[in-house]
């Protein structure tokens, strides 16, 4: 696996699906917990991937009509919820816009799912993570996500 290769989806929500816990999880951090175990039983490589793929969803999400009226550090969180919530939830907020209301209101914010990749490269490797992502998942960086239409 390449240096900037990312998971194959249908692993990465696969992964998503298997670690979400049956009970609650609003900040979504024993999803995010479930995650970093299942990622450090790997190899170093599939965490990096796990962070690409991660990274470009979150990306995809970034997109005026998604964030417009929301602060940057809570459309950031909102858009992780989004993929903590699952494959169906993100394919249905990509699909229809007026589908990302409940998580901009509701009270998950997965912040925690952001850390994944640190969390257990750190615990891989014994290094802090410090790599670049293809794609930024930073707030109102997917440009043609932001242009007016």
């Amino acid at each position: 696996m390449s240096e900037t290769a990312e998971m194959d989806e249908e692993r990465f929500w696969r992964l998503v699906e298997e670690c979400r816990p049956p009970w609650p999880d609003p900040d979504a951090d024993d999803l995010s917990s479930a995650l970093v175990e299942r990622l450090t039983a790997e190899p170093a490589t599939v965490t990096a991937a796990f962070a690409e793929t991660l990274s470009r969803l979150l990306w995809e999400l970034d997109r005026r009509e998604l964030g417009e009226d929301e602060s940057s550090d809570s459309f950031l969180h909102t858009r992780a919820a989004v993929v903590a919530a699952g494959e169906r939830a993100y394919r249905t907020v990509r699909a229809d816009p007026v589908r990302f209301a409940p998580f901009a209101t509701g009270p998950v914010r997965a912040g925690s799912l952001l850390s994944v990749p640190g969390r257990a490269w750190r615990r891989l490797t014994g290094e802090e993570w410090q790599r670049d992502t293809r794609y930024t998942y930073e707030s109102y960086s997917n440009r043609a996500g932001w242009e007016c239409g």
